[in-house]
């Protein structure tokens, strides 16, 4: 936040308007440059020559001259609070004018009495002091020496940011002081609660170093953030705005369901509680530069919409077909069994165990009880299926003949992905049993989504397509189960 030992040194000040202003030794185009100001830098008056302020610059502690045209002073008194917020407004919104605007809103609360300081300044801050985060953090855009020279004039006022090392890259976040403010104003207005709020419950500013437990806990932090706007704030907000909240409320409930889930709780109202939040996104009323976050939304719910579904029955039944138990392994491991009549938990036909959460509600058989799947979700946004299968004839007489096999949620190369699920849509019968699967993912930031009909012998892709209404194994075989639940034909 703007600290009070930069607010107290603006006083009888010039701002830098312009990138890489010299502050040169003498009054004259010629003199040797002593450094290189930046937009928001602050700098002491001490005098006027031949269209030059002779200037001290605290920061750098170095005095020079720098054109009197790239400037703008102010006294910081009472009397230029008006001029100061006016000036504020207008750059409130303009990309690349953050630390610029930052530099005015600490003049601003220098020069404004404490009785008419509202939330409006401190929703600028953050706003701007946001925006430039994520300019800094752009994929599109390295981290070049304007950029860097902006956040250095920022953290002159007090700004702070996190950093964090996520998927090969540093993030940087804004550490949210000015928002907190924001919300603790009475008279904040519901679109600056609403700002504040989701600069504050951002998922991609979640510290990936967290423990489960204190994720857990900031996710529910999280939770009781969003929840707490009012009704009445969040109905006089505007629809985009609205849809921006359901969105991060879909997402952070579902990653509270996979934490309960993993810790061994029952799910299911976090998990409903993400699927109503998605399903209440009104399409129509959608940003276009929210879709983005609209598609994470529902990777984060479909990786965990089996929280949703009621659980699976703890007796199963052995008299028929092979069946799917747990067991606890090691300490946080669960352990997937495959027994049925004459193969109990003591002897399985098959055993596997995970650190994910084993979704048995979602376990499905093939009509000839000779495949099954199931979804196992490693991670709060990470969704595998895993496929078992029952070998021929060919198997050894002492092998059970059961395979398993993990598919990922991206194709091809799925070590690039960061976030996403595949699920089971179908068995379509025939000579070649084929496999209907859904897949939904994020890779280095880029969306997917496509439906697939894969061979069961080999579980290699034989159709796929962006839309299932083109694949005829679709329209004949999907699951209507499935079709009723998953969020991948929203």
């Amino acid at each position: 936040m703007i600290t009070t030992a930069a607010v107290a040194a603006l006083s009888s000040l010039a701002l830098v308007t312009q990138d890489a202003t010299p502050l040169r030794a003498a009054p004259s185009d010629g003199a040797p440059a002593q450094a290189q100001l930046w937009p928001g830098d602050a700098l002491e008056v001490r005098g006027e020559r031949l269209g030059y302020l002779q200037v001290w610059d605290h920061k750098r502690e170095r005095g020079g001259y720098v054109k009197a045209t790239q400037v703008r002073g102010t006294d910081a008194k009472e009397a230029d609070a008006p001029e100061l917020l006016a000036v504020l407004r207008f750059v409130k919104d303009t990309p690349g004018a953050e630390s610029l605007g930052i530099a005015y809103a600490a003049a601003y609360l220098k020069a404004a009495p404490a009785r008419d300081i509202g939330p409006e300044a401190f929703d600028a801050i953050g706003t701007m002091a946001e925006r430039l985060a994520r300019r800094a953090t752009s994929r599109s855009a390295t981290l070049n020496a304007t950029i860097s020279a902006h956040l250095d004039s920022v953290g002159a006022y007090g700004v702070r940011w996190s950093t964090f090392e996520r998927e090969g890259a540093v993030q940087l976040c804004y550490d949210g002081d000015a928002f907190r403010r924001v919300l603790a104003m009475p008279q904040s207005t519901p679109e600056q609660q609403a700002r504040a709020v989701l600069s504050l419950t951002r998922h991609d500013c979640v510290d990936p170093a967290l423990k489960p437990t204190e994720r857990e806990a900031h996710d529910r932090w999280r939770a009781d953030l969003l929840d707490k706007l009012s009704s009445s704030s969040v109905a006089a907000l505007p629809e985009w705005t609205k849809n921006k909240l359901r969105l991060r409320r879909a997402g952070v409930w579902s990653a509270l369901a996979f934490a309960q889930a993993r810790r061994g709780d029952s799910a299911q109202a976090a998990g409903q509680r993400a699927v109503d939040e998605l399903a209440a996104v009104r399409n129509t009323e959608l940003a276009e530069e929210d879709q983005a976050e609209y598609n994470d939304a529902a990777i984060r719910v479909g990786a965990s919409r089996w929280a949703a579904m009621p659980a699976a029955n703890a007796v199963p039944d052995l008299s028929r077909r092979p069946t799917l138990i747990t067991q606890a392994g090691e300490p946080g491991e669960t352990c997937l069994l495959l027994v049925d009549a004459q193969h109990d938990a003591k002897k399985p036909l098959l055993r596997r165990c995970t650190w994910g959460v084993v979704w048995l509600n979602s376990a499905t058989a093939d009509p000839g009880a000779t495949t099954l799947t199931l979804a196992v979700q490693p991670l709060a946004t990470w969704r595998e299926l895993w496929v078992l299968r029952k070998a021929g004839a060919e198997a050894s007489a002492t092998d059970s003949g059961w395979t398993i096999d993990v598919l990922p949620p991206a194709p091809g190369n799925p070590m690039g992905a960061d976030a996403g699920y595949v699920e089971y849509a179908g068995f379509a019968p025939g000579t070649e049993p084929k496999l209907l699967l859904a897949r939904e993912s994020r890779t280095d930031g880029r969306w997917s989504r496509r439906f697939e009909v894969a061979r069961l012998p080999t579980l290699t892709t034989d159709k796929f397509a962006s839309t299932p209404q083109i694949l005829a194994a679709f329209q004949r075989y999907q699951d209507a189960g499935w079709k009723r639940s998953t969020v991948s034909l929203r």
